[in-house]
């Protein structure tokens, strides 16, 4: 039997930490993917200001799914021994947070040049995974756009070359969409077997834009079915990203219509849960 598991990137609620925690215990969700706190990047923290926080999450009785860290959103050409420090970093803070999970990229590659920069890739992504070696951290590669990683076949290459128990995969259908990929059933049934998160984002094809889940061209429905059938249990992570995204217009014949407009907040991220909810509580019963 599946279990799916609710988080999500409380910072879309606001930089407010308190206001991230009361948010979430409000929608009954116990756990976040943490990202930005009070302003500042996970990353940004020291241990001494992370050991606080965590005493703040202990008190709303909210745990951290993972870290969204903002390890391998740089490019190839940039130096990497400040941002494999950074790494380390990140690491003792997962230790203060008690996770396991760190999301990760591929580096920023220039349009055409994946290839060429392809040994380097791989260089770095088994330098961080040789890190953390003997540990029980997993390294969640993210499908991103403009990153070595953001085809399907480039996911499921770095996996594989790399070759480590440390390394897995975020499955992101909205990542996917705008990169011009069909997420089901081609990126889906080429990753899966080492899909263990989901970032739950949808977007439309034609035009790139975030809506909320079930209503862009991600097939949520289609991929949560399949991942409820083969009893996968794990996280799914909601990052809304609608800022623009005002709520739904009815016009003749069309249904419900996506609006916009430029703010992210806790109505959102309300939005994004109940989409979800939508989606999920009839493979539940």
């Amino acid at each position: 039997m599946s279990e799916f598991i609710i988080s999500g990137f409380s910072d879309e609620i606001s930089p407010d930490f308190t206001v991230q925690l009361e948010e979430v215990n409000k929608l009954g969700i116990a756990y976040i993917e943490m990202r930005g706190v009070n302003g500042k990047n996970v990353a940004e923290h020291s241990i001494q200001e992370m050991q606080v926080i965590k005493k703040q999450m202990d008190q709303a009785g909210v745990k951290v799914s993972a870290i969204g860290s903002p390890i391998g959103k740089i490019q190839i050409t940039d130096d990497f021994e400040p941002h494999f420090d950074l790494f380390k970093h990140i690491i003792d803070l997962a230790r203060v947070l008690e996770t396991k999970y760190i999301r990760l990229f591929s580096f920023f590659v220039d349009e055409g040049t994946a290839d060429a920069h392809e040994e380097e890739v791989m260089r770095r992504m088994k330098a961080l995974c040789d890190y953390v070696e003997g540990s029980d951290i997993v390294l969640l590669h993210e499908n991103e756009k403009d990153i070595y990683g953001d085809t399907a076949a480039r996911c499921r290459k770095i996996h594989d070359r790399v070759g480590s128990k440390h390394l897995k995969l975020i499955f992101d259908p909205a990542n996917f969409v705008q990169c011009g990929e069909k997420t089901y059933p081609y990126a889906f049934d080429l990753l899966k077997d080492q899909v263990v998160y989901m970032h739950i984002k949808d977007a439309k094809a034609v035009n790139g834009e975030v809506v909320p889940s079930g209503y862009g061209d991600g097939h949520l429905k289609e991929i949560l079915s399949a991942l409820n059938a083969s009893d996968y249990k794990g996280f799914l992570s909601l990052e809304p990203h609608l800022g623009e995204f005002v709520g739904f217009s009815a016009l003749e014949g069309q249904g419900d219509v996506p609006t916009f407009n430029e703010k992210s907040d806790a109505s959102k991220f309300e939005l994004a849960h109940k989409s979800l909810m939508k989606i999920i509580q009839p493979m539940m019963v």
